[in-house]
């Protein structure tokens, strides 16, 4: 018996190449959202807790926080629903779903173990966003938001050394350097849909 190959032809090497391409998108609108919509709720959480602290004799300031509580609800959902709608789960798609979940469980597990120390979570807090950001960055391809990460290490170290109120601002700070200002690049560049 003779071994035929088939020879592909140039609309069948096409439709494999983008396969392949697909395979490694990721929703641009929808990482845009989640930036843009944590951006904004930790700076309004960050700066009314500073604001609280300083301008107030509020004894706990630290509660704004709990806003967080439905705002994982409301990322959660927007998520598996724009989640349904996708045709193509992709393994870029996969990588950076799971690093934000890990950073969510570990964020629970940090709140729990440091729950007596409120006051001082911030710098914490970016470092450890800092890498899940760093990995959306990557695997976005998108070097503002690798920038972003930069920012949170460089911000959570000023924090450290900068004394009470420039760590009370060094949050605010991150979210504008890390999250919103990337955020809104990638909204713009997400006309595009995909990377």
């Amino acid at each position: 018996m003779e071994n035929e190959e088939k020879l592909m032809t140039g609309e069948e090497s096409l439709k494999v190449i983008t396969a392949m391409i697909n395979k490694s998108r990721v929703s641009l609108t929808q990482s845009s959202f989640h930036l843009l919509f944590w951006g904004w709720l930790i700076f309004a959480c960050s700066l009314s807790e500073f604001l609280l602290w300083r301008l107030t004799d509020y004894a706990t300031p630290w509660y704004v926080w709990f806003f967080v509580i439905p705002g994982v609800f409301i990322s959660m959902t927007y998520g598996f629903v724009k989640g349904r709608k996708q045709h193509v789960f992709t393994y870029a798609t996969g990588i950076y779903v799971w690093a934000w979940i890990a950073f969510l469980f570990s964020s629970v597990v940090f709140f729990i173990v440091h729950s007596d120390h409120m006051e001082s979570v911030g710098k914490y807090m970016l470092l450890m966003a800092a890498m899940p950001t760093l990995i959306s960055g990557i695997v976005l391809k998108f070097r503002p938001l690798i920038w972003g990460a930069v920012s949170f290490w460089v911000i959570a170290l000023i924090a450290h050394f900068g004394g009470n109120i420039i760590s009370g601002l060094a949050m605010p700070v991150a979210m504008i350097t890390g999250y919103l200002i990337p955020g809104y690049l990638l909204r713009t560049k997400g006309s595009h849909d995909t990377i």
